[in-house]
């Protein structure tokens, strides 16, 4: 029997068959092949985004414009409203999460609408192919382009994934202007982050980047009202959200202006751009909230002292040393109050707020104890003669009292036994950054506020008393680790923030729960209030930008009042830390007898030689030096000798100081200049000798 093999039509369907099957595999091949001579992805315009800087929960606090004038911030899945991440795929690509980048359906719907209509009914570009044309924008719409980011969306989600697809989205989109990504719309058009949207606003959202210049609420709220009612009729139809809830999102107003972003923290902000520039995400140690309110407090109170007048605020976590907050001035854009300059980090006269730290080293060497008994009177000291901010004097008084009422004659007092320039490196040696005017050697004034330092590193100081006396340099990022310096023993600070707690509040303030200390610049130019409690330390600056005297401008009756507001606005936990166990609590009489006055803490050699009356034994008043001899003898000094006194000694020159702080009694003199001369010495005690002489 002859085999003929399958009948002709057998033969065609078989070949049907083939051409069936093997039509979408040859497709499939053609489509890889086609992927495959595309160039290289290109995601650098893609990759740009704001840079933004966050406080330590995640939360915005300022953003900067990209380099172009966009905006586009970060933003991932979870920082987004998931009902509007819903509506988003309901109205613009029900099968993406079955699709794997192209939706063969929608193609064959809107090939065969085309053919019965003669026209685009409606289109099949899905959610991936939009990323494709944001990724890789093109000009030119024809086939040809649709084809080539058809591929490019196939080539996106097999690289990035459905999620992937999604952030990319959120991050390009469209939404007017300079406006990109779901985040600063969301920002610009609703003032709020997009984790928590209502049912119009997320419309809104998804309808916008269809049309982003046409629907513009800012200038065709109309239009753009209309698209978002398309947007919710959908979703209503699609019974995927509450529809009775749909209803209401259709009576929300549609805002009529863009919103400004959040300039929380602007200066420090500014400053962390600036110190890193290849960083998009910076996280800090600011709290938002805290950082919101101080800012209002900030501006409310120096609106009501005067137009020119700024308001400088640093709030510093005692535990960490972290940074809480840092209000540079009360307006950033308010120019007349020089907004944009960081008043925290300016250099200002602290007044009488360093006044604690001479008490607390004084208490640290022994000198004095808190109920030692101090002089508040009339003292000369040489040249210098300090008087207190009020009028009188109080006469004997304990440190207690005398750090609490601030008077001057005793702080004043004090440093001199302590030493100014002891005082001073030690200040240093705790991390602040002090400066002398003219870069001169430390005189008895800076008691008084004769200095310069920031409020920045003056609360920082303040954080050290109320830490026990370790100063941790302040941090503005979380994971640094803070430089620790000894700015007292445990027991000296103790002591002071014993004293400071006690000290008189403003009108209206609680007392006993805050540790604070004032101070008034010269001229009252600047008012500061710096205290501390179990948790935080906060530093108050009020002031002229400019350095002009304001009238008035008193630490304890402006800056005061502000302090006690902020300590509410922060959480205030009053109290200090428990009394270290070696504390002498004692009153005056119970003291050891060389804490009990002042004046016993003088060594007894030099309360020998201060019976003595100061006398300068050369030269002699009235002598004539010849220059010449100086030089021939190899000197280009001048050797002066006392007898007498209590050191240690200032020497002037010409009305000059060109020594302080000496202890020995023969002093090489820089040699004065050819004519007459006068050279004064002061002992410790004030008193003064005076001779003159003549260089020929």
């Amino acid at each position: 029997m002859t085999w003929r093999g399958p009948s002709p039509a057998r033969r065609r369907w078989r070949i049907i068959a083939a051409f069936l099957i093997g039509l979408p595999a040859i497709a499939l091949l053609a489509v890889e092949l086609a992927i495959r001579k595309l160039p290289p992805l290109d995601l650098a315009r893609a990759s740009e985004r704001s840079t933004v800087v966050l406080d330590r929960e995640g939360r915005l606090l300022r953003p900067f414009v990209m380099a172009d004038g966009r905006w586009r911030m970060p933003v991932t899945l979870d920082e987004v409203d998931p009902r509007y991440l819903d509506m988003l795929i309901a109205y613009e690509d029900r099968r993406f999460w079955s699709h794997p980048g192209v939706d063969g359906f929608a193609l064959i719907r809107a090939g065969a609408q085309m053919l019965r209509h003669g026209r685009i009914v409606s289109g099949a570009s899905t959610l991936s192919m939009q990323v494709a044309r944001l990724v890789e924008p093109r000009e030119e719409r024809s086939l040809k382009s649709k084809a080539r980011q058809a591929l490019r969306a196939l080539q996106i989600e097999r690289q990035f994934g459905k999620k992937g697809v999604l952030e990319l989205y959120l991050a390009l989109a469209p939404f007017g202007g300079n406006i990109e990504g779901a985040r600063a719309a969301s920002l610009a058009w609703f003032g709020r982050e997009p984790k928590r949207l209502s049912l119009a606003e997320s419309a809104l959202l998804v309808a916008l980047p269809q049309a982003p210049e046409a629907r513009r609420p800012d200038r065709f709220p109309t239009a753009a009202a209309e698209a978002r009612d398309r947007v919710l009729g959908r979703i209503a139809q699609a019974k995927i959200l509450p529809e009775a809830d749909l209803a209401r999102g259709a009576e929300e107003a549609i805002p009529h202006a863009r919103r400004a972003f959040p300039r929380h923290a602007a200066h420090r902000a500014e400053a962390l751009v600036a110190e890193h520039p290849s960083e998009r995400r910076i996280v800090t140690t600011y709290d938002r909230a805290m950082q919101a309110s101080l800012e209002t407090l900030a501006r409310e109170r120096a609106e009501a002292l005067g137009r020119e007048v700024s308001v400088a605020i640093v709030v510093i976590d005692l535990a960490s040393g972290e940074v809480r907050a840092s209000v540079g001035g009360a307006d950033y854009f308010d120019t007349t109050r020089a907004g944009g300059m960081d008043l925290t980090r300016a250099i200002r006269s602290p007044g009488s707020a360093l006044k604690p730290f001479v008490y607390a080293f004084a208490f640290d060497e022994g000198l004095a104890h808190p109920e030692t008994l101090l002089e508040d009177r009339a003292m000369r000291f040489g040249l210098y003669a300090p008087e207190n901010f009020d009028p009188g004097f109080q006469g004997v008084v304990t440190a207690r009292a005398a750090l609490q009422q601030s008077l001057n004659l005793p702080a004043v007092d004090m440093l001199n036994a302590l030493g100014a320039q002891r005082f001073l490196t030690r200040l240093r040696q705790s991390g602040a950054h002090v400066l002398l005017p003219g870069d001169a050697s430390p005189g008895l004034a800076i008691a008084l506020g004769g200095l310069g330092v920031s409020l920045h590193d003056l609360t920082a100081l303040f954080a050290g008393l109320g830490r026990g006396g370790v100063t941790l340099t302040p941090r503005e990022r979380p994971g640094q680790q803070p430089e620790r310096h000894t700015l007292t023993s445990p027991v000296a600070a103790w002591y002071a923030a014993d004293i400071l707690i006690g000290a008189p509040p403003p009108d209206n303030g609680p007392s006993g729960r805050i540790a604070f200390k004032t101070g008034t610049s010269f001229g009252f130019r600047d008012a500061f209030a710096i205290g501390f409690d179990r948790s935080h330390a906060i530093g108050i600056w009020v002031g002229r930008a400019d350095n002009v005297p304001v009238p008035g401008l008193v630490g304890r009756k402006v800056a005061a009042p502000i302090l006690f507001e902020a300590f509410q606005r922060v959480g205030p936990s009053p109290g200090l830390p428990p009394r270290p166990k070696n504390a002498i609590v004692a009153r005056t009489a119970d003291l050891p007898p060389p804490l009990r006055h002042m004046r016993s803490d003088i060594p007894k050699t030099v309360q020998a030689t201060a019976r003595q009356a100061l006398h300068i034994a050369y030269p002699p008043d009235g002598a004539k030096l010849d220059t010449d001899s100086l030089e021939d003898a190899g000197r280009s000094t001048l050797t002066l000798k006392l007898q007498g006194g209590a050191p240690p000694f200032t020497l002037l020159l010409n009305g000059m100081p060109v020594g302080e702080g000496l202890t020995r009694r023969t002093i090489p003199l820089p040699a004065p200049g050819r004519g007459f001369n006068e050279i004064a010495v002061i002992d410790r005690l004030g008193e003064t000798r005076r001779v003159g002489v003549r260089l020929e």
